[in-house]
């Protein structure tokens, strides 16, 4: 069965969602659409890449991942597929899909102005049908000619010495716990065995297990699922109470022997 990804920073109140699945299933009434998000902040960017980044590779290879994030915007440079370790995405030249890798695709196809006509919703009119089209068989190609590189926007990037890593975070979740973009194998191959981590006026000295490894109300450290330190405050509003958001830094110094 077709397999089609759905994000967007549509929210779930209006008719714009139900719409573009409609859509969809005019053209192959068979598909399987998978709704990974329309709670991205309106226009972020980096909010919509950060999901799918997470994500995209626990869905089958070959699913087709429909991207619609301010993509009516000037800063958008036409619509595109890419085709990035055996998954389609299909979306705006905005940025969102530069940030899924610190690569390029290894395949870039700028659709062609004849599948392309004046739209204030082109999710509906030109990136659904398209998504719809290559999941129930048609080839990206098909829709355009290959272009070299995409529109590239640069996330927060650590930094790492022998003393400290510097770190920020990139994603704060529904339950306010901080996501950083500092990695574990990064800190595995640096740690000398003892270190501190700082963020807001908390410092802690070693990392958890879990959230639950410390009282409600605790600050807790852990590396991710995803290999990413994570911090917070157990059955709290971490965010809130620590005073962090997006880009606050966070620091692990290391103790030198």
């Amino acid at each position: 069965m077709a397999l089609v990804t759905f994000t967007s920073d549509f929210g779930d109140t209006d008719y714009y969602v139900p719409a573009v699945k409609a859509t969809m299933l005019s053209i192959n009434p068979q598909l399987n659409i998978v709704d990974i998000s329309h709670k991205i902040k309106p226009y972020d960017i980096a909010h919509a890449a950060f999901l799918l980044r997470s994500v995209y590779r626990d869905f089958p290879k070959g699913t087709i991942h429909l991207v619609a994030i301010n993509s009516t915007s000037s800063m958008t440079d036409g619509f595109i597929g890419i085709k990035l370790n055996e998954h389609i995405f299909i979306g705006p030249n905005n940025g969102v899909l530069s940030m899924l890798s610190d690569t390029d695709p290894g395949i870039i196809v700028q659709f062609a102005d004849i599948h392309i006509k004046d739209s204030t919703f082109p999710a509906k009119d030109i990136l659904g049908p398209i998504a719809a089209k290559v999941a129930s068989g048609a080839a990206i190609h098909d829709f355009g000619g290959p272009l070299h590189s995409i529109k590239r926007m640069l996330s927060r990037q650590f930094k790492a010495t022998k003393k400290e890593i510097v770190g920020y975070v990139i994603h704060v979740d529904n339950y306010e716990n901080l996501i950083t973009n500092i990695p574990k194998d990064v800190f595995d191959k640096l740690n000398p065995g003892k270190y501190s981590i700082e963020f807001s006026r908390e410092v802690l000295h070693s990392l958890n297990d879990s959230y639950d490894t410390v009282e409600p109300g605790d600050c807790f450290a852990f590396f991710n699922s995803r290999g990413l330190l994570e911090i917070g405050i157990n059955h709290g509003e971490g965010a809130k109470l620590l005073g962090l958001r997006m880009d606050s830094p966070v620091f692990i110094h290391f103790e030198q022997e």
